[in-house]
C-alpha cells in the first residue's frame, strides 16, 4: 500500500496491510503532530504534494528497501491537507523474518521518505504565524519561506 490520503490514516488497516504468515516481525512508524517544535507551540500542520511524483518516489523507496533487506511487503501512507494536533501524518510499515530487519528498514523508510519525496509541510502556530519547514540532515527540522523538496 503506497498512498497519499486527505482522509486520517487508519493505521490498523496499514498495519494488516504487511501482515503475513511467513513474517515473524512486523513494524509500524506513526509520525503525528505534536504541540511543540523546540520553543514554538504548534496548532496544526499542512501539508502539500506533488501527487504523481510523490507516489513514484514513494514506490521507488519500496523498491530500494526491498532490495537492501529480505522484506516481505512496504507500505507507506502520508497524509495531505490540514491536521490538527495529535493525528497521524504518516504511517510506515513492513514485515520481515527477523525483527533486526523490520526496524532498520522501517527507520530507513521514513528517513527516505522526508529527504525525497516531495511533500512539503507548512506549520501553523498558535501565535498566527505560519512557516514552510524543510527537514535537514540531524531531521530536527530547517525552517524556509517556500516549499522545497523534503517530507513531513
Amino acid at each position: 500500500m503506497i498512498e497519499l490520503t486527505t482522509q486520517p490514516i487508519d493505521f490498523t488497516l496499514v498495519t494488516d496491510s504487511v501482515r503475513t504468515h511467513v513474517a515473524g516481525a512486523v513494524v509500524l512508524f506513526m509520525g503525528t503532530v505534536r504541540e511543540f517544535t523546540g520553543d514554538a507551540q504548534t496548532s496544526s500542520l499542512e501539508y502539500e504534494a506533488y501527487p504523481s511524483m510523490a507516489l513514484q518516489a514513494m514506490q521507488q523507496l519500496e523498491t530500494e528497501a526491498c532490495e537492501k533487506w529480505p522484506l516481505h511487503k512496504v507500505s507507506m501512507v502520508h497524509r495531505t491537507g490540514h491536521l490538527d494536533l495529535g493525528e497521524i501524518a504518516v504511517a510506515v510499515a513492513v514485515s520481515a523474518g527477523h525483527r533486526k530487519e523490520a526496524f532498520e528498514a522501517g527507520q530507513w523508510l521514513i528517513d527516505a521518505l522526508k529527504e525525497r519525496v516531495p511533500i512539503w509541510k507548512k506549520e501553523r502556530y498558535a501565535n498566527g504565524s505560519t512557516e514552510w519547514v524543510h527537514p535537514d540532515e540531524t531531521n530536527a527540522g530547517k525552517r524556509v519561506g517556500t516549499p522545497q523538496g523534503g517530507a513531513s
